[in-house]
């Protein structure tokens, strides 16, 4: 809440205490000459207003007692109910039925005896109306008082429904994101666990008998036999995730037709510490590549590291996808607000004929921009193509 907020409410009531005692103040001077008395109870009434929001029975009970003092003395007719008339609905707007109402009955009752004792220039009668229309008047603020304290409850009541209803709507929205998310880890594990460990299987018995019978293993079929083992573990920990377990635990559907040999799932995503391993892999299949480090080496938060991971990986498949025969470089530079990843490539990608973004590329970009960082992919001057994304080492706006 806001200072202006906080103050409102007690410059407002402040400003209804104000009014109503200049109010009485000038009908008692133009009534009669008014005693110090007089105008010390008209004042001190009115001014007991100010606490008719925060503390409506000490208003009541100030109000209520110097009017009648003002009353009873002066006898100045029914303005000198205002006061109590605004505390008696303020204490029936908060609750206190029973001091409002036995307050009005005071007043009417002490200021009808000092009327009629006092009051000789015309009819008891018109003495006996006048009192009556002010218990018309307190009625009214006693009416009006509980309207306002049973509209408040409804409004109240309709933000708690509607809070709750919203707190449904979230965990309805929240158990749907689970079920989604379990039906997707179900898919996954059924549709690719079982090829890539067949392909880890197959590359792994190829690679034996080639040992076996004294031949040299291809490369390309070390890269295959290391991509699937790595694909196989990434898929596991993707599935963990889906499913909020831990990551030690295996995946429910994991069956005696899984790879056996697999090793239990990284706990922590990739990150830039298998940096060379990615580029080596990237070198076995064929596609040269360099690799550059500026600035010390440090730990980064996790949502960083794997952002960089992943783009430097997307980045060198695109290049031996889309870019046969290029090279690539690698540059990292730690700076000391942000991490630089750029990869450049000598590809045939020019500005005059640009590649279409894909898939891969629209994912750095929602990675970089979830980190609150800058992507930049685009045609080199001298030909190729450039990847640059400049992740902040901090929390995101």
């Amino acid at each position: 809440m806001s200072y202006l907020e906080r103050w409102r409410p007690i410059a407002q009531d402040g400003l209804l205490a104000g009014v109503v005692a200049v109010l009485l103040a000038v009908n008692a001077i133009a009534a009669r000459n008014p005693t110090v008395l007089d105008l010390a109870a008209v004042l001190a009434g009115s001014l007991g207003l100010v606490w008719w929001r925060r503390a409506p029975l000490v208003a009541l009970s100030v109000s209520t007692a110097c009017m009648l003092v003002y009353a009873v003395h002066a006898v100045p007719g029914p303005p000198a109910a205002f006061p109590v008339l605004v505390s008696v609905f303020a204490a029936v707007r908060y609750g206190h039925r029973l001091p409002a109402a036995l307050a009005g009955a005071v007043f009417l009752g002490a200021y009808l005896s000092a009327a009629l004792a006092t009051v000789t220039d015309r009819p008891a009668f018109e003495t006996v109306q006048g009192t009556t229309l002010l218990l018309g008047w307190f009625l009214a603020a006693g009416v009006t008082g509980t309207v306002t304290r049973h509209r408040q409850a409804y409004l109240e009541q309709a933000e708690q429904r509607a809070a709750e209803a919203e707190r449904t709507r979230e965990e309805v929205a929240r158990r749907r994101a689970g079920e989604e998310r379990l039906r997707i880890a179900r898919e996954l594990h059924d549709s690719l666990t079982h090829s890539i460990s067949v392909i880890k299987v197959q590359a792994g018995v190829a690679v034996h008998l080639a040992r076996k019978r004294g031949e040299e293993v291809p490369a390309a079929l070390l890269a295959i036999q290391e991509a699937s083992g790595d694909a196989m573990r990434e898929l596991r920990a993707t599935l963990e995730v889906l499913r909020d377990e831990p990551a030690t635990a295996p995946p429910p559907e994991a069956t005696a037709g899984d790879a056996e040999d697999e090793p239990p799932a990284d706990p922590a995503p990739s990150g830039l510490d298998r940096l060379d391993d990615l580029v080596q892999r990237a070198r076995s299949i064929g596609l040269p590549t360099t690799v550059t480090v500026e600035g010390d080496r440090r730990a980064l938060p996790p949502e960083v590291d794997r952002a960089a991971y992943r783009i430097v990986q997307e980045a060198l498949t695109n290049v031996s996808r889309h870019a046969g025969g290029a090279a690539a470089e690698v540059r990292v530079e730690y700076a000391p607000a942000e991490l630089v990843v750029q990869v450049d490539d000598d590809g045939a990608a020019s500005a005059d004929a640009p590649p279409v973004p894909g898939t891969g590329l629209l994912g750095m970009r929602e990675r970089v921009t979830a980190l609150g960082g800058r992507l930049r992919t685009e045609p080199r001057p001298e030909g190729g193509f450039t990847v640059r994304a400049e992740l902040p080492l901090r929390e995101p706006a």
